[in-house]
Formats: structure tokens, sequence, C-alpha cells
């Protein structure tokens, strides 16, 4: 008889209640999550990756720690910590919205037009349109990544 170990993914100590809710609504609707895949080796600028093939959001924890140079020995560093947890909750609720964009038929989700993409965000914007080849889906995502009441308004709309 085979037992199933489900393993506990590291990202999860650093997201805050609201994020967990993201992913239990992201799982409902039939998408899975996974840590460090080989995807995050493209580069150390990217935390997050959305699979649509395999239906599931990769969180690239190793990537997030070594951008705010996060160790062993600077661990109890607060404000290491609060910085890696930023990119890593950044990056979940950004690749949710591509999870509700898909279950909204691949479309964009209907949003307020004067929400607007901070202009710091362009530089992370260009890498991952290079990705994805989808300005628009991207645009929205980085818009949406910064509103999480709006990243569950969509998933209940379009996923559950």
């Amino acid at each position: 008889m085979k037992i199933k170990i489900k393993k506990i993914m590291e990202f999860i100590e650093y997201l805050d209640k609201t994020e967990v809710e993201i992913i239990k609504m992201v799982e409902k609707a039939g998408y899975k999550t996974s840590e460090n895949k080989k995807l995050c080796l493209i580069s150390e600028n990217y935390v997050g990756f959305f699979n649509r093939v395999e239906k599931e959001i990769i969180i690239c924890t190793s990537n997030a720690k070594k951008r705010e140079g996060y160790n062993l020995k600077r661990k109890k560093n607060k404000d290491i910590f609060y910085r890696t947890a930023l990119h890593i909750k950044k990056a979940l609720r950004h690749e949710a919205v591509h999870v509700a964009q898909e279950c909204n038929d691949g479309n964009l989700l209907k949003i307020d037009r004067r929400f607007l993409m901070n202009p710091s965000k362009i530089n992370a914007l260009n890498g991952s349109i290079s990705i994805s080849g989808e300005e628009e889906k991207e645009r929205q995502a980085y818009i949406l990544e910064d509103k999480p009441r709006l990243i569950k308004k969509g998933l209940r709309k379009y996923c559950l």
C-alpha cells in the first residue's frame, strides 16, 4: 500500500491569512501550487509562474530569498523576512489573477478602468510579457496583485 505524503511548501510560512484563502480558492478551482520548479531557474528575477497546461501556480521561494539576501545567518532579520514575504505574497496574488483569467475563458477580468499599474512595475511587466506574450493579461495581474480583495472576488466570480 502506497502512502501519499503531502510536502509542506516553504513559501507558506511567508503568507498571511488572505493569501492562504487565495490558495484555497485556487485549489477549489482545480489548480495546484508548487514550489521551486525548473521554471524558476530561468532567472532569479522571477518569483512566480502560472503554468496553464499543468494548471498550477509555481512559487520560486529560493529566488525571493536570494533577491533579498536571505540566508541562515540573517534569518532573524525582520526586514529581510518582510521583504521576502512581500515578494512571495505579490507573486502568489499575481499568478492567482491568471487563474481567474483562465476561469474566465482566457479573458481579462472586468475591473474598474480607473485602476492603473504602478509605473515602478514596468520592468517586471516587460519581463513577464517576454515569457507569456500577453501584455494586457500581465498588466492586469500587476494592477491587481496589490488588491487581494479584488483577486478573491474574481476567483469567486469566474472559478467557483
